[in-house]
């Protein structure tokens, strides 16, 4: 049977539900995007108990939960709020970590046995230097190297272990590198997720973020050198006709999903927010979702209609097209009907 295209993939997905409950961060990461610390400090210290309850029970049923936004694990309550999510069904329970507080293995034991099942560790170098160069904070490299060690080992209880490596002009010219070294620490799939172009990655941008057709060029290098036939990595958030040449099973993509911010800090046009407040136990929140995010710092031109992606694509960060301009991203054409309809025009080879 023929695997779905990322097109097909991308039609299909099911909304996930994100819970943004780190308060703080252990790392300084040089693109993070959430660069107001102070901001995040106060929008997730009032994600209480009570109130991710409240989140919970409101999307029972989602595909996947997932803990995230700052460094979840710095919460004392993390093992708890997931034992809730598994008491309410929820099928994955995730979260997405610097992975240095899962060094310690009784701690990432405890959240297995409460129930999370995939652990997303951010890991942005296959050596020190490169890692600490940009999560700015020295020895964080050997603790997250831990952590996925510990992680590794709790995959005979069905836990997955992911890995999201946040690609930039420094690590770029080393994916293969990257790649075999997480592997080789029992990674089950190794995501390369190219940079939002907010908050520090675009304080930063004309450091660290190359063009969207040197990071295909250099994922597609990396493919070719790699030597398996399916290597299990996947290039995520950048526009789909900017990698034609990237073959479709390594093409990945950005999960839909929601989340709940404080009614004054979220990030909604004022006359959205208004239909997005929440009342009872969830008085004082808002509903954003992806696509609102997308909605408000990405763009696309007329020429993007004619684009076999256009229905699959978000468009291009704003930020991104002040510097680079739409250089390199040129409507894919759709292909030309056989009049064959057994098999999918975008199915991979």
């Amino acid at each position: 049977m023929t695997p779905p295209s990322i097109t097909e993939r991308v039609a299909r997905q099911a909304e996930r539900v994100h819970v943004s409950i780190g308060a703080v961060c252990n790392n300084h990461c040089v693109f993070c995007m959430e660069e107001d610390r102070d901001g995040r400090y106060v929008s997730n210290s009032a994600m209480t108990r009570d109130r991710v309850r409240w989140i919970l029970e409101e999307h029972r049923g989602a595909e996947e939960v997932c803990f995230t936004s700052g460094e979840p694990t710095t919460r004392p309550e993390l093992p708890e709020l997931v034992g809730f999510a598994k008491e309410l069904g929820y099928r994955r329970i995730s979260v997405m970590t610097n992975g240095r507080r899962l060094s310690h293995l009784p701690y990432a034991a405890l959240l297995a046995k409460m129930g999370m099942n995939r652990f997303y560790v951010s890991v942005h170098g296959h050596e020190p230097r490169l890692h600490e160069g940009l999560t700015r904070t020295p020895e964080s490299f050997a603790q997250t190297v831990a952590g996925i060690d510990a992680v590794a080992r709790l995959a005979r209880f069905g836990v997955e272990l992911h890995t999201s490596t946040v690609v930039t002009s420094r690590n770029l010219p080393h994916l293969l590198g990257v790649y075999r070294f997480l592997r080789a620490h029992g990674v089950h799939q190794v995501v390369f997720n190219v940079m939002q172009a907010n908050g520090g990655a675009d304080t930063h941008f004309d450091q660290i973020f190359p063009t969207y057709a040197a990071t295909a060029a250099g994922f597609r290098a990396f493919l070719d050198a790699c030597g398996e036939a399916r290597p299990a990595a996947f290039l995520v958030d950048i526009p789909l006709c900017a990698t034609e040449a990237v073959p479709d099973f390594n093409r990945g993509f950005v999960e839909r999903y929601r989340h709940y911010d404080l009614a004054d800090q979220a990030s909604l046009p004022a006359t959205r927010a208004p239909d997005r407040a929440q009342s009872g136990r969830g008085r004082g929140l808002v509903l954003v979702t992806r696509k609102d995010l997308d909605d408000a710092e990405r763009e696309k031109r007329d020429a993007c209609r004619a684009c076999r992606h256009d229905a699959s694509c978000e468009g291009v960060w704003r930020n991104y097209l002040r510097r680079y301009g739409w250089e390199g991203l040129d409507p894919v054409a759709a292909p030309i009907a056989t009049g064959d309809s057994s098999e999918s025009p975008h199915s991979s080879t």
